[in-house]
């Protein structure tokens, strides 16, 4: 795999017009690239194919590795949360700073008391979960300490995504999430848009198109809701179901906070 990934590398480099590469090795690198993807949508109603495709992406994510998947919004890569290396990786694969927080993705609503220190009731997080929101609590002692080790906090996803959901439980722990994109640039809706990334992820699940999108709102991903203060809530990022979301939270006597916790 490092070969193919240096290999791939140079041709991205060579897409220059002054720079030539023979037609044949660059068919037989991309394709090889290619067969990283494995395709949800043509298993969907194959439920012997699908759990294939998850326990592939299991097992790379056991042994370390980055995997590109669809969510409920935009296509994430993903690490497990308690690898420290593998975190590296998705910071050095995005350009991104490392000064910027990764979410965690967990299975269920159980897991969240696990890895957070929840100020709200169950109820509500029932209403808001799995949907497209990111909540955001003080994370628990139990979750990896060099995961944003900057601040006391995190975001936590349940995508409304069965393949995602699936995935979380099957490794048994949370994932490290972020969106299929580099740093800065757009969020990604199929896995060509970040044809880029492939390179440097042992997988890429391919759901199919995510969203609608001739919408301007398609590529906001999900809403960000600082929870941290009880009976409070803050807006981080406004994005997908950013309304509905707000209904719930003051359907649940929260506030707007004036102030950050």
């Amino acid at each position: 795999m490092p070969v193919l990934i240096r290999l791939a590398h140079h041709l991205a480099g060579a897409m220059r017009p002054e720079v030539q590469v023979c037609p044949g090795v660059k068919t037989a690198v991309f394709k090889e690239i290619k067969d990283k993807v494995l395709r949800l949508s043509r298993v969907r109603d194959a439920a012997q194919e699908w759990m294939e495709v998850l326990h592939t992406a299991v097992h790379f994510l056991k042994q370390g590795d980055v995997v590109g998947l669809p969510t409920d919004t935009i296509y994430g890569i993903a690490c497990l949360a308690q690898n420290t290396e593998a975190i590296k990786k998705i910071y050095e694969i995005k350009g991104r700073s490392e000064s910027k927080p990764l979410a965690i993705c967990v299975g269920s609503i159980q897991h969240i008391y696990k890895y957070c220190k929840v100020t709200v009731s169950d109820q509500l997080l029932k209403d808001l979960l799995p949907g497209p929101v990111t909540l955001v609590f003080e994370r628990s002692a139990t979750l990896n300490p060099d995961l944003n080790p900057f601040t006391p906090l995190v975001g936590v996803r349940i995508p409304d995504h069965a393949f995602m959901q699936m995935l979380a439980q099957k490794c048994e722990e949370p994932l490290a999430l972020t969106s299929a994109n580099l740093s800065s640039q757009s969020s990604t809706l199929t896995v060509d848009e970040f044809y880029n990334l492939w390179p440097q992820l042992a997988v890429v699940i391919d759901g199919g198109p995510i969203g609608d999108r001739m919408s301007p709102l398609c590529r906001l991903g999900s809403t960000v809701i600082n929870l941290v203060t009880p009976g409070k809530y803050s807006i981080i990022r406004p994005g997908c179901a950013f309304t509905p979301t707000v209904e719930i939270l003051e359907k649940h006597s929260l506030s707007l906070s004036t102030s950050d916790p």
